[in-house]
């Protein structure tokens, strides 16, 4: 999943958004420098009309950020902008820094990824939202180290209309497409260890136990990515909800197995806080549950296919845009 734009975007990643800037904004550091980079770039403005991309073009970047585990909304910002254009919030009332999106759904709390880099939220419970900053809003820790994820209570501010379930699918599919590129990241690491690591007189990585736990993963990674691909497959900026239920539902099933895999191969060096692999696992984890867990989109799928008329088959094939 790479084009002109993803190249560009892991360009900049690659310099300014290393390890070391992680852990440092995950241990309570400011990512204010890092968000002014990728604002001034002009990545967060990706969705808008006059930049001409739709959801397909804008996947390669969304992979590429869940690759180095970005730590500030940078893909939740690219939706929200485009939803207040939608909304008929004018370019000059929408806010400079960075948005994360939250669905309450009817809840008095949700959990909001990136939400402790985040400046102002868009929070949608039914068919109405609200833009509200962070001083606004009711916010509190997950209790989980290092965790940039926060759960968000009820706010007081003025509300506009928003189609139901829109932010919801929203976040669905770009962290269906994020957990996709922090897979890819966790099986390089694996894979790399496993051919560095020696035990007995080889590497680990020529034991047969140790090839079939990494090729577990590999089709694990693979079929993430291809979900993400349908979770994306869309001419313009919004996906299709049951679209993203398949991407979402994939990637979140996949983070136990994946995660399982790459910390059995490591061995006790993978746990550590000065390895790498630890950063992908958790971010993993936390998005695994971000906008529906795997047990919530099942549902969803479930219900659609029970509804439908026609073959289950025929129903699958359309959600994933194959022609009938």
């Amino acid at each position: 999943m790479y084009n002109e734009y993803s190249e560009a975007l892991e360009a900049l990643l690659r310099d300014h958004c290393t390890p070391a800037v992680v852990r440092q904004i995950e241990s309570g550091g400011s990512g204010a420098d890092l968000w002014r980079l990728l604002d001034d770039s002009g990545f967060a403005d990706s969705l808008l009309p006059e930049a001409g991309l739709s959801l397909a073009d804008v996947a390669p970047m969304l992979f590429v950020m869940g690759r180095h585990v970005l730590p500030v909304p940078l893909a939740q910002t690219m939706f929200a902008r485009a939803v207040l254009r939608m909304a008929g919030v004018g370019v000059p009332e929408v806010p400079e820094g960075p948005i994360a999106l939250a669905d309450l759904d009817g809840a008095q709390r949700t959990h909001v990824p990136c939400g402790a880099t985040a400046t102002w939220f868009l929070v949608q419970d039914g068919a109405q939202a609200a833009l509200v900053h962070r001083d606004a809003v009711a916010l509190s820790p997950t209790g989980v180290r290092d965790d940039l994820t926060l759960s968000l209570g009820g706010c007081a501010a003025p509300r506009f209309p928003l189609p139901a379930g829109l932010l919801r699918s929203v976040g669905a599919c770009l962290h269906a497409v994020q957990m996709a590129g922090a897979m890819s990241s966790v099986f390089d690491l694996t894979l790399q260890y496993a051919n560095d690591r020696a035990q007995f007189g080889r590497n680990i990585g020529k034991f047969q136990a140790i090839q079939h736990q990494i090729s577990v993963m590999a089709e694990q990674v693979a079929a993430v990515r291809m979900a993400a691909q349908i979770a994306c497959a869309a001419d313009g900026w919004q996906p299709d909800r049951l679209r993203a239920a398949i991407g979402k539902f994939n990637a979140s099933d996949a983070v136990t197995a994946v995660t399982s895999i790459a910390h059995a191969v490591h061995g006790a060096i993978g746990v550590t806080a000065e390895y790498d692999l630890q950063l992908c696992t958790r971010r993993l984890h936390a998005w695994r549950l971000a906008d529906g867990s795997e047990r919530y989109w099942a549902r969803e799928l479930g219900e659609a296919t029970c509804e439908a008329d026609g073959l289950t088959v025929d129903l699958i094939r359309e959600w994933s845009g194959e022609a009938a």
